[in-house]
C-alpha cells in the first residue's frame, strides 16, 4: 500500500509576492495559515481545488539571506489543459526560464529562483 503525497515546501523571501505569482501564474490559492510564536514564522498553504495536495510556503523571519537552492535539480511539475494558453500567459509575465520545444514542456521560475515544470494534457 503507498501513502498519499500531502504536500511540498518552498522556504520564500517575501510571502505576500511568492503568494501573488502562484495565485497568477497556477491559480492557486491560500487555504490555510500558521503562524510561529511571536511571528517567528508564517507558513501558508496553497491548494488548485483539483485535488487535496497542497504547496506549502514558508517564511522564517530569521532568515534574511537568499536561499541556497543548490543545483537546482528539483522541481514542482503542473499540468496545464490549456498549455498554449498559459505559456503565452507567463511569457507576457516575464518568468518563462527554459523555453517550450513544440507541444511538450516549459519551466517558469518563482520569485525565489524555485524551477515549475508546466506539462500539456496527456494524450
Amino acid at each position: 500500500m503507498g501513502y498519499p503525497m500531502i504536500h511540498v515546501n518552498f522556504n520564500v523571501a517575501d510571502l505576500d509576492k511568492s503568494i501573488a505569482f502562484y495565485r497568477e501564474a497556477l491559480g492557486l490559492e491560500p487555504v490555510r495559515r500558521r503562524e510561529g510564536p511571536g511571528g517567528s514564522f508564517i507558513i501558508t498553504y496553497l491548494g488548485s481545488g483539483e485535488n487535496d495536495f497542497q504547496l506549502e510556503l514558508t517564511w522564517l523571519r530569521d532568515h534574511p539571506q537568499k536561499y541556497d537552492l543548490g543545483e537546482g535539480e528539483f522541481h514542482l511539475a503542473f499540468r496545464a489543459d490549456d498549455i498554449d494558453e498559459l505559456y503565452e500567459k507567463h511569457k507576457a509575465m516575464g518568468c518563462v526560464c527554459q523555453e517550450r520545444k513544440g507541444d511538450s514542456y516549459y519551466f517558469i521560475e518563482d520569485p525565489d529562483g524555485y524551477w515549475l515544470e508546466v506539462l500539456p494534457p496527456v494524450r
